[in-house]
């Protein structure tokens, strides 16, 4: 408590001197990219494989400081979404949400399209042939296998690091259940989306029907290619990962409950939240370099 009435002087104080100074540029602070600088700074610099993540079906890799670009990574067979893939994207994302050194990750696919969806041929055995001698047995079976495929996109949506989807060519059946559960979605003009599940028999069971209708109508943006809508999403990732972690962090984990919450309710779990997370010094570090017209990429914030 000492040390959070101690930043909070600071941090009237500074407000003080830089508010009434004569010359003082103020508060405004651009929240897009205003250059091609961070665009380049992120595009430009080599790839190189992530400790720590080695995956059959996945690809990471940090493509700059602080930003993962983790890439589906079956393109002989369409990045399907084999039974490897559904563990390996638990395990890849729950990494990523004690990695302290990651602000914002990227998901793309590689080869020439996003995802074409399940792969059928490699879960079969699951789906066509369950485990159990009568109906009980086997609904109970399916249940934990349905539950177990619905974490695999749960992880991506509780990681508190914003998470961008880049889409090109097809995004078919669990692709939309993936990316309805990332944060920001870009996508090149090829891209196209399907929902396909009713086609092979079932119901959308893993995250489409709860999310979808929910992000229908958000802002999104579309690139002429694969190459200029990855540089895109890796220039934004950038541009978040130079921000303060515990503000960042902190949006995501209010957004996501105000859309399950009415309003009254959200602002009294942010003012509860933000009781403790005002008290942090990147606010200090943040004020004092819009004041000073310093880039926040430019400002070292603690690791988190």
């Amino acid at each position: 408590m000492a040390a959070g009435i101690v930043v909070s002087r600071r941090l009237r104080d500074l407000l003080t001197r830089r508010l009434t100074g004569s010359n003082y540029p103020g508060l405004s602070i651009s929240l897009r990219l205003t250059g091609s600088s961070a665009q380049e700074e992120a595009s430009g610099v080599a790839l190189g494989e992530a400790p720590d993540h080695s995956y059959e079906s996945l690809r990471v890799t940090s493509a700059q400081k602080h930003v993962l670009h983790v890439q589906l990574n079956r393109p002989n067979k369409r990045n399907a979404m084999n039974k490897v893939f559904w563990r390996e994207m638990v395990e890849c994302f729950n990494k990523i949400s004690r990695d302290a050194d990651c602000r914002a990750v990227v998901i793309s696919g590689a080869g020439k399209m996003f995802t074409a969806g399940i792969d059928l041929m490699d879960m079969a055995s699951d789906i066509l042939q369950p485990k159990g001698d009568d109906v009980a047995r086997i609904s109970w079976y399916l249940r934990d296998i349905i539950t177990r495929y619905q974490e695999t996109f749960n992880v991506i949506e509780k990681c508190p690091k914003p998470v961008i989807a880049a889409v090109h060519g097809g995004c078919i059946g669990g692709g939309v259940d993936l990316v309805t559960a990332c944060d920001i979605r870009y996508c090149a003009q090829d891209a196209f989306f399907q929902v396909k599940e009713v086609d092979v028999g079932l119901a959308a069971d893993v995250g489409t029907l709860q999310r979808l209708p929910k992000v229908i109508g958000n802002q999104s943006r579309v690139f002429p290619d694969k190459e200029v809508m990855l540089d895109a999403a890796l220039a934004l990732a950038a541009e978040i990962s130079s921000k303060s972690p515990v503000a960042v962090q902190s949006t995501k984990v209010n957004l996501l409950y105000s859309r399950d919450h009415s309003v009254a309710e959200s602002l009294n779990y942010v003012a509860s939240w933000n009781m403790s997370m005002l008290q942090t010094q990147d606010l200090m570090k943040s004020v004092q370099a819009t004041t000073e017209n310093k880039e926040l990429k430019k400002v070292t914030f603690s690791k988190l």
